[in-house]
């Protein structure tokens, strides 16, 4: 099962968890499977379509998920969603 890295921002979601193990061959089935483990983080990663959000970027793997949703996830990949850092 993949290991899913939590933005700080969204730890609460999780119990405070940095990172969580989660099933999935594709980014939607790791959000899915996230969706049903911890209730919410679907909606601060996904659009109500059903996109990663404009301003979260994936990683999988230390490479960008260019694929979006459809990005292969193996048994042992690491998966990072980051959110944009704004400020001027």
């Amino acid at each position: 099962m993949a290991t899913v890295w939590i933005p700080s921002l969204m730890r609460d979601v999780t119990g405070g968890r940095e990172s969580v193990v989660v099933p999935g061959a594709t980014l939607r089935e790791v959000v899915a499977n996230l969706e049903a483990a911890f209730p919410g983080l679907g909606a601060r990663l996904c659009s109500p379509e059903g996109a990663i959000l404009p301003y979260i970027a994936v990683a999988v793997d230390g490479e960008a998920a260019i694929e979006g949703m459809r990005t292969r996830i193996s048994e042992e990949s690491e998966v990072h969603f980051l959110p944009a850092i704004s400020g001027g």
